[in-house]
């Protein structure tokens, strides 16, 4: 499928970027990669693990909604506006739909979903962090993630080689993020709350700490090495601008401590 390279850059950098722009550029940089590869991406191939993350980004969505044992207009309207957000063609809304009824279905295995996304992705971290956060910022826009979902989606990052403190730190910023808007950024005007936020720690983490938690940030983040765990180098500009306000977010805590 020549089109799966294009929703998995969209979903990338909608996640990076926080924007519909940044999916539009995330699917300009996924269509190279459908022209390159083979029709269906091969073993492990770029198209063949888009496939995979696409189909199991709304299967999972489907299965949180119907967790309750009913889905929300709020969970509804979560996963239509992620489809109008990367901008779907009909043939693609009509994939994510099935696989949003395929996660609602009674006999959905998540574990064995989990298991083949792992499995796909291998040991490109960086895109199960990313899935995470897709299913973690859908649950907050469907019914804020009430304790049944978080323990749920606690249990899938688990399956993704996630620790349970990553899980509550990427949830805190996540929470922060969708509070405070686009109004409240690190090194813009931002809070002190949403500085720590962008960096995943705690406000009473200790100086040494935070210097630690600051350059894991930018390793992880990194837009070469982003590049050479397989993302393609026309998109180390979202990287880049990852980075930078990871940067300020530091820079913004480091001066109300008085850090040297």
């Amino acid at each position: 499928m020549r089109w799966t390279g294009k929703l998995f850059g969209a979903l990338i950098g909608l996640v990076v970027a926080h924007s519909l722009w940044g999916a539009v550029i995330g699917a300009f940089i996924g269509q190279i990669f459908d022209q390159q590869s083979t029709p269906d991406g091969g073993a492990g191939g770029p198209g063949a693990v888009a496939s995979v993350f696409f189909r199991t980004t709304f299967e999972l969505m489907g299965h949180v909604a119907k967790s309750d044992g009913r889905v929300s207009e709020a969970e509804i309207d979560a996963a239509r506006r992620m489809m109008r957000e990367l901008r779907l063609a009909p043939h693609e809304v009509a994939t994510a739909i099935a696989s949003f009824r395929a996660g609602k279905a009674a006999g959905y295995d998540v574990g064995t979903a989990v298991e083949r996304l792992r499995e796909a992705c291998g040991p490109r971290y960086d895109l199960l962090a990313t899935f995470m956060e897709l299913q973690i910022s859908a649950a907050l826009a469907g019914n804020g993630m009430p304790p049944p979902v978080r323990l749920i989606l606690a249990r899938v990052g688990e399956g993704l080689g996630m620790s349970g403190l990553e899980f509550v730190r990427m949830e805190a910023a996540l929470r922060t993020r969708r509070g405070a808007g686009r109004r409240d950024e690190p090194g813009r005007g931002g809070s002190l709350s949403n500085c720590y936020a962008e960096l995943e720690v705690d406000p009473g983490i200790s100086d040494q700490e935070l210097k630690k938690a600051y350059r894991r940030q930018m390793s992880r983040h990194h837009p070469d090495k982003l590049v050479a765990n397989g993302l393609p180098g026309s998109m180390a500009q979202l990287a880049k601008e990852k980075t930078q306000r990871i940067q300020e977010a530091y820079e913004t805590i480091r001066a109300a401590r008085g850090m040297r």
